[in-house]
């Protein structure tokens, strides 16, 4: 462990995804936000199955999804997050394993069941989500590894994470220890959820100096600085961190430093299937480029590709290698 190195360290939920080609109209019987995540219980989450259509199980999580994309693009990842010691924890420790990622958090042996996302795909390829958050809210301080942390270049952290007291102790303690080696923090504000709930407090680890990556969609900017006007948030955001990159869909990806704004188109996608993890797959380019020093187009330029070629397939873990699409 002690010479084993990182290009990039995340800290996020450990869930296992569940998706299942829907409709609008069961979406909206079942009292769900089209396009968003929504927090269950373990039975609402249960009840909702008992009514989803055939299903695909994969494990997920955001940031465990961006570093299952980066160790496709060959870039060597550790994540820590917490799973139960059942099924689904078994699954999700043997999919983050070989794929490459170093997973060694304990398993729970009592306590909730591992967590898991309900994933409906319409027509549309947009994707709606009910997530049971289960052990995933336990991951707590004595999980942090600094010699993890500090052996890694970026430290990746996720919104939907903020949910619990304990999870935030331990996502301070990370920032801590890579702060204390001067290594770099990103952070994916996730989503507008998140960002409605925990606004404050990301605009506080903005202010502190806490983030040095900021990664968000337009919904999720525009929500942070509460405008329905993207170029208004653009301009707010420029600057409040060392990089800000905003993904844009089919306009690709807007990157913003202290000094430069710049958008990289993105290639159409004519065989969009599932939008499901296309943001992850953003951050597996962008960041891989990132620990390689390129520069910041060509970082987001390989984040759009990952991005386009995750939506060609259902899941957001990539069925082939992704380092095919590095230039």
């Amino acid at each position: 462990m002690a010479n084993q190195t990182y290009d990039v360290v995340g800290i996020g939920n450990a869930i296992v995804d569940v998706l299942s080609f829907a409709d609008e109209k069961l979406i909206n019987e079942q009292g769900l936000s089209k396009g968003s995540m929504t927090l269950v219980d373990e039975n609402r989450s249960q009840q909702l199955y008992s009514q989803m259509g055939p299903t695909t199980a994969c494990s997920g999580g955001s940031v465990a999804n961006t570093l299952a994309g980066m160790a496709s693009l060959c870039a060597r990842t550790a994540f820590i997050g917490k799973v139960k010691n059942d099924q689904l924890g078994t699954i999700f420790k043997h999919d983050m394993r070989a794929v490459g990622v170093h997973f060694e958090t304990g398993m729970m042996e009592r306590g909730p069941a591992t967590a898991n996302c309900l994933v409906y795909v319409t027509p549309d390829a947009q994707r709606t989500m009910a997530t049971y958050i289960g052990a995933c809210s336990r991951v707590s301080e004595a999980d942090i590894d600094q010699t993890v942390i500090q052996a890694a270049s970026v430290t990746y952290i996720e919104g939907y994470l903020w949910d619990t007291e304990t999870a935030k102790a331990a996502i301070r303690k990370g920032i801590t220890f890579a702060r204390a080696a001067g290594k770099k923090i990103a952070f994916t504000l996730s989503d507008t959820f998140c960002v409605d709930r925990h606004r404050d407090e990301f605009m506080g680890l903005i202010t502190n100096k806490d983030i040095d990556i900021l990664f968000a969609n337009e919904a999720e900017l525009k929500s942070l600085y509460q405008t329905t006007d993207i170029d208004a948030a653009l301009k707010q955001a420029k600057g409040v961190c060392p990089i800000v990159t905003v993904t844009r869909s089919e306009k690709g990806s807007t990157v913003l430093t202290a000094t430069t704004s710049e958008t990289i188109p993105t290639s159409p996608v004519p065989n969009i299937v599932d939008t499901t993890g296309a943001g992850d797959l953003y951050a597996s380019g962008f960041l891989f480029g990132l620990t390689k020093g390129w520069d910041m187009a060509s970082c987001a330029k390989l984040g759009n590709r990952c991005a386009g070629e995750i939506i060609t397939q259902i899941g957001a873990r990539s069925l082939k290698p992704l380092n095919t699409l590095v230039a």
